[in-house]
């Protein structure tokens, strides 16, 4: 009997940053909450990334992953967009690390080719999916659908690493 792992993911984004937290026992998944961390676009870049850096916080102590995963940024032609954008995911990626919970890191296509079974997969493609995957989920923003969508994938690469250990070790 395979132990229940709670696994938070992370959709990093200045302005909107989504999370989802879900359960994995085997291959079986569940939705437990999903939401959306806010940045105050009136405050300096460091106090919009402490709001954020606070809020994770606040949602690790409150929910006790055992595993996080983060979206990894893809590129953006806007060069200071993608800057920022690389700032708030490293801000988000202190929180799990700092209680000791490991962080793993997805491609957008790797995300949604485990959610989907198709790595250029529409938005409304991976939240059906998920709704299919996750059929209590409360899919509250596409923030926090995403965020969904990583820890579904986590999940998922879990389950494949979980598996190749036991093949090697036959």
């Amino acid at each position: 009997m395979s132990r229940i792992i709670r696994i938070l993911g992370i959709d990093p984004g200045l302005r909107n940053t989504g999370w989802g937290m879900i359960a994995s026992e085997g291959s079986r998944l569940s939705f437990l909450a999903c939401g959306s961390l806010h940045s105050d676009a009136d405050l300096s870049l460091a106090e919009r990334l402490h709001q954020l850096h606070s809020g994770l916080c606040a949602l690790i102590a409150e929910w006790q992953p055992d595993e996080a995963a983060i979206e990894e940024t893809f590129v953006n032609k806007d060069a200071r967009s993608a800057l920022k954008l690389g700032q708030a995911r490293g801000v988000l990626m202190v929180p799990p690390a700092a209680a000791g919970i490991p962080v793993a890191e997805y491609a957008p296509n790797q995300i949604k080719k485990a959610v989907v079974g198709a790595g250029h997969a529409e938005k409304a493609q991976v939240q059906h999916m998920l709704k299919v995957l996750l059929p209590k989920a409360v899919l509250k923003s596409a923030d926090a659908a995403d965020a969904l969508a990583v820890a579904v994938c986590h999940a998922h690469m879990r389950g494949v690493r979980d598996l190749a250990a036991v093949v090697g070790r036959g």
